[in-house]
């Protein structure tokens, strides 16, 4: 069995040097790339008292290119106006105004 030299004799990793070398700036402090910003609900905001399944325009802004519907956590919205983004989307899409599936 091949002994192996101790953590204080071993070369340090070049992986950890790379990532230490990029990470720590002159303060030698890990720096923010981004600032993550809270999202807030846009239907709060406008205190839009209810949201209309007939604005195309607006329930355009909910849904993917594959004609899904955007969840929560992306879209920013409210628990509140999410369900009613989505029964909006459901009756739009039942009476043809938005396609089910996205444009091929």
């Amino acid at each position: 069995m091949a002994e192996y030299p101790s953590r204080s004799e071993r070369p340090p990793d070049s992986r950890n040097r790379d990532r230490d070398r990029e990470s720590k700036g002159p303060g030698g402090d890990r720096k923010r790339r981004f600032q993550v910003r809270k999202k807030v609900c846009r239907f709060c905001v406008d205190k839009t008292p209810f949201i209309d399944y007939k604005d195309v325009k607006t329930l355009r802004f909910f849904i993917t290119e594959r004609g899904k519907i955007l969840p929560r956590r992306i879209s920013g919205n409210c628990a509140r106006h999410q369900r009613e983004v989505t029964v909006a989307v459901q009756r739009c899409r039942n009476i043809a105004l938005i396609p089910f599936s996205g444009e091929k």
